[in-house]
């Protein structure tokens, strides 16, 4: 049987947010979407202090395994309400640029640069002085140990 090849987001760009709060979508980016994706986006905040893309199709499989948890746990109400509260869907325009909420770039502390990096199967939005910031966290207070990581993937 034929395996398709399913193109991913990856690397990472620099771009502007303009003053009605547009970003441009990096055309590889636009075009590793999936058609039936209908040049759409879901945006919602990340779990770090960033803003995060999912196609349409990925945000579906998120809420799918939302809907799996059971509701009467309160810590299961909170995760979901956590990931969904500040779900908006996004469609890109023919210039390739998404509208995002105010609300989402104040989350983020995104002013007018951005960096773009795609994390596989989703994008993440940072501004690049608090990516700078969570990585310089992340050495110094919560070493991840990469080589561990690296054995459980086959390369």
């Amino acid at each position: 049987m034929d395996q398709v090849l399913q193109i991913s987001f990856t690397g990472e760009y620099h771009y502007s947010i303009d003053s009605k709060g547009r970003l441009n979508i990096p055309s590889k980016f636009r075009k590793a979407l999936n058609p039936i994706n209908n040049c759409m986006f879901v945006v919602t905040r990340g779990f770090d202090r960033c803003i995060v893309l999912y196609p349409l199709d990925e945000w579906k499989q998120v809420e799918s395994q939302l809907r799996s948890l059971s509701s009467i746990r309160k810590g299961n109400r909170e995760f979901t309400r956590k990931i969904v509260r500040h779900a908006v869907t996004v469609k890109y325009d023919s210039q390739g640029r998404i509208q995002i909420p105010e609300s989402l770039l104040s989350y983020a502390n995104i002013k007018k640069n951005a960096n773009i990096i795609g994390m596989i199967k989703k994008i993440e939005i940072w501004d690049p002085v608090e990516l700078e910031k969570h990585e310089r966290e992340v050495e110094e207070t919560d070493p991840i140990d990469f080589e561990e990581l690296a054995n459980n993937i086959n390369f």
